[in-house]
Formats: structure tokens, sequence, C-alpha cells
């Protein structure tokens, strides 16, 4: 049986509930960790993962076999799930409904994932993309 092969790449970017500061550096980590494991559990390959307090950024190259929104949906699920349920915050988490969904070639993906990678470095000096910082119209 023959399989399709595809290279389908999408930055995305979504944030906190009323962008409240809600990733602090304590979990960070493990929310990305969380948003990873989710993707690859739903056969998107992520390439990279960054953000500051109030939004979070993902690179991935993703299988046409699930739509974009409903692996956008379960990484926020899963791991708005994780911090309420399973590192019990004190803090109410949730995410916003909306979300912002870039497709990109190949050749801009070292590019992008740079962007991603230092989200930090970009809002601290102003140096940002505004086109991929959108998360609603």
């Amino acid at each position: 049986m023959r399989h399709p092969w595809t290279q389908l790449y999408v930055h995305l970017v979504w944030s906190t509930w009323k962008r409240a500061p809600l990733l602090t550096r304590e979990i960070q980590p493990r929310v990305y960790s969380v948003l990873q494991h989710q993707a690859s559990k739903l056969g998107a390959d992520v390439i990279a993962i960054g953000g500051i307090e109030d939004h979070v950024h993902v690179l991935l190259r993703y299988p046409p076999k699930i739509a974009l929104s409903d692996l956008v949906q379960r990484m926020k699920g899963a791991s708005s799930h994780f911090v309420t349920h399973v590192m019990r915050s004190p803090d109410a988490f949730k995410w916003q409904g909306g979300y912002g969904a870039f497709t990109l070639t190949k050749r801009a993906v070292p590019w992008v994932r740079d962007y991603v990678l230092n989200q930090e470095r970009h809002h601290r000096e102003g140096s940002l993309y505004r086109d991929l910082e959108r998360t609603e119209t």
C-alpha cells in the first residue's frame, strides 16, 4: 500500500486567556513538553517551541490525516489539563480560544525556527515579525 509523502509546515501561535502572564519560567518547560508529546502522538514532528509569559509559538510539520484545527485543539487541551489537574496550579490556567496558523515552505523553516526559539529576545528588543504574532483577526 502506498502512502502520501507530504511536507506540510506550519507556524502556530496562541495566547493565554486574556493574555495573562501564566507561562512562567517554572512551568514553561513542562508545558512545552506536553505540547510536544501531544503533537507527536498525533503524528506531527515538532521543530521548535518558544514563547513568553502570555503566548506560545510552535513550529511543526504535520500529517494530512489530521485537521490542523484538531491538532491545535488537542495540544491546547492536553497542556491546559496538565497544568490544571497534574501540576495543580493555584492559578487558573486557560488558553484563549483563537490561534494563528501560518504555512511556510521548507526553505523558511530555519528562519522561523530561529524566530520561535528566540521569542524572549525578539520581545525584549522589539524585533517582532508582527504577522507571526497574530492570534486573531
